[in-house]
């Protein structure tokens, strides 16, 4: 976390066109990663270090589908635990694996998990020599995870269950990145979209779609996508910095990202100065000021990029039941509500060859009784979803502040 309480962000652009251009089916997703990550910290690591970190990061990769003439799915749950969020951890530890290892350092993950984000960072830990992760769980909330992954059985991970809720988790971390000397003395850092490194990674899915579509779409080519913490958007925005082609991207609203009186897209926070709003959460982000940057460098552009529309639970839930009927294709709820965001958009990509990709970031099975109550299907639990919602005891006591969890970190540091 930057020291004025900001958000990182990349700087300048980079022209990739003819390489992007230049990719196909054939190429791999860690080839693209490894492309991508050399062009992006081109002037500090060589493009051989930048390979070596995709390399490690991605033993797996996207899959897309062909639904119709004008709708792809991009499916981004093929990773170990079948979250999207499997790409962004998986880079990141590799790469700051692969930079500590070089300068000979250490770092520290401190971070809030109710169970999925926990058992993501685990997974990407083991082995790792130069990291380390404290985890907090709010009470009775731990799940997941492994035993053998515990630091105390020869892990890099210390979960903690914290004797509160989930805000009392966000608070304690919160506290600890104020607290600039401890963050320095340890190296700590975080492994949610706060970190830039966490981010980054997922502009990858965008020119990976494109590889596998370059020769088959024709036309503008567009995403739509649930808006989540803005984190996709946000990382297709950078795609496109890129030079990636991309016609634009279809989200559904939220109070936050919305549509003017003309139907264009707009941030409703940023009529408010930053000097005036409070330090970025290292806890819970939202990349909302990262997009509302983006507008304010491309304003006038972003009118005709970014399309935002309004979708009601009723139609999302038509939607779901669309996709299954049309498709055969299980949709959570937030796929659900991209799909519907996409049906009030269809013009866009149906014109002269074009295509929409939908973005599905999670497997189904996380949404099993969403799907159940729209579709009316059970579907078959992965093993990796059942042992993520397996509640796993710990035999150590709660801890109530950050004083705590201070000492935990201090009892763990290398």
């Amino acid at each position: 976390m930057p020291e004025d309480g900001g958000l990182y962000v990349p700087d300048g652009n980079a022209d990739l066109r003819r390489w992007i251009l230049y990719t196909n089916e054939k190429t791999t997703f860690s080839s693209i990663a490894g492309a991508l990550t050399s062009a992006c910290i081109n002037d500090e690591y060589s493009p051989i270090i930048c390979e070596t970190i995709a390399t490690r990061a991605f033993p797996f990769e996207p899959a897309i589908k062909k639904l119709d003439e004008n709708l792809y799915a991009l499916e981004l749950f093929h990773g170990p635990t079948g979250s999207h969020r499997d790409f962004g951890v998986s880079y990141l530890t590799s790469c700051l694996e692969t930079i500590l290892q070089m300068e000979n350092k250490k770092a520290i993950f401190v971070d809030v998990t109710t169970g999925e984000h926990g058992a993501i960072l685990t997974e990407q830990l083991r082995d790792k020599k130069n990291l380390r992760s404290v985890l907090l769980y709010p009470k009775g909330r731990v799940s997941g995870i492994s035993e053998s992954d515990f630091i105390w059985n020869g892990g890099n991970v210390y979960p903690v269950e914290i004797d509160g809720d989930e805000n009392q988790c966000h608070e304690i971390v919160r506290e600890i990145f104020g607290d600039r000397k401890l963050v320095e003395k340890y190296n700590l850092t975080v492994a949610n979209t706060s970190n830039i490194g966490r981010l980054l990674p997922q502009a990858f899915f965008y020119t990976f779609a494109f590889s596998r579509l370059k020769d088959k779409v024709y036309g503008d080519i567009y995403y739509a996508l649930p808006p989540g913490n803005y984190s996709n958007l946000v990382a297709g925005l950078y795609s496109w910095r890129l030079s990636l082609p991309v016609s634009g991207f279809i989200v559904p609203a939220t109070q936050a990202l919305t549509a003017d009186p003309l139907g264009q897209a707009e941030i409703v926070d940023a009529v408010v100065p930053y000097e005036e709003r409070r330090f970025a959460d290292p806890a819970d982000p939202s990349n909302l000021e990262r997009l509302e940057d983006f507008f304010a460098d491309y304003s006038e552009m972003m009118k005709s990029f970014v399309y935002t529309a309004k979708v009601t639970e009723e139609a999302a839930e038509a939607a779901a039941k669309e996709l299954y009927k049309k498709y055969g294709l299980y949709a959570d709820r937030s796929t659900a509500r991209a799909y519907a965001a996409y049906l009030s958009q269809q013009e866009l990509s149906d014109e002269e060859g074009g295509a929409t990709v939908l973005v599905m970031r999670d497997h189904p099975a996380y949404s099993a009784d969403f799907i159940k109550h729209v579709i009316g299907e059970s579907i078959e639990i992965p093993q990796f979803v059942k042992k993520i919602k397996t509640p796993v005891p710990l035999d150590k006591p709660l801890v109530s502040d950050k004083a705590g969890v201070q000492k935990i970190i201090e009892s763990i540091s290398f």
